[in-house]
């Protein structure tokens, strides 16, 4: 069993976005960028499946810039076997990274697309959906358990009311959640052993894919700083300020 795991380049979620002055993005000039952690989560499963004999593959892909190179090392040093970069400076919209990674999983028939329900960056959580669509698969997502046996995927995800339990058809495509497991942390000797494995380097171009965008991003903006709070002497007081001020009650 073969499994693609897609890796996304991202602010580091420890860092504080900044906003560019002309609202036009987000500033990622000299900050720290790393793995998207739902796709570290993503990657951490698939190894795991590998460790338990069920796949005998975990290919890493990412789309980006070549410091996505970086990225794609860090999933080698976790355990994948093998990456995929896709080379391009454009800020791809959801349906047009999900066009991209359809013609890799054409091209490298994987049983099991492994991925973070959404990137930090966009919190779009559509690409796995999209990419399920494209492909014609059944899509398990938000996983936060996943158990793979005669050719089927059981997945349990969380919702609202409690948890639903899938069950799909492979081949398939799988999104994680937070709760799926802890991602490892990659040894000096796996990160020394993640230069020698092999990575397959490619031009968006040489694709050929029509990926006009269909998203145009109008201004990006900090969100309203939180006002001070203030005490009350009482209950009465407190309701008072909540139907006169607020204007809540």
């Amino acid at each position: 069993m073969k499994i693609l795991t897609p890796v996304k380049r991202v602010l580091d979620y420890n860092v504080k976005a900044r906003v560019k002055a002309d609202q036009s993005g987000v500033d990622l000039a000299n900050v720290k960028m790393s793995m998207n952690p739902f796709d570290e989560i993503a990657v951490e499963e698939a190894v795991r499946l590998k460790e338990k004999g069920i796949a005998s593959e975990v290919i890493a892909v990412s789309i980006g810039v070549q410091q996505c190179q970086e990225t794609l090392r860090t999933a080698l040093a976790m355990g994948a076997d093998r990456a995929i970069l896709i080379l391009t400076d454009q800020d791809l919209e959801p349906l047009n990274t999900a066009k991209v990674l359809q013609k890799i999983v054409q091209e490298t028939s994987p049983d099991i697309v492994l991925m973070g329900k959404q990137a930090i960056d966009g919190d779009n959580s559509a690409t796995g959906q999209m990419l399920a669509a494209l492909m014609g698969w059944p899509q398990a997502t938000f996983a936060s358990k996943v158990e793979i046996a005669s050719g089927k995927a059981t997945v349990t995800r969380e919702i609202d009311g409690g948890l639903e339990t899938l069950e799909i058809d492979l081949p398939g495509v799988i999104t994680t959640d937070l709760r799926l497991n802890e991602p490892r942390y990659a040894s000096l000797p796996n990160i020394m052993k993640a230069r020698t494995k092999p990575m397959d380097t490619r031009q968006l171009a040489d694709l050929g894919l029509d990926l006009q965008p269909h998203l145009k991003v109008l201004k990006v903006a900090e969100p309203p700083r939180r006002q001070a709070g203030i005490k009350v002497e009482s209950a009465a007081e407190l309701v008072a300020k909540l139907k006169n001020e607020a204007g809540v009650l």
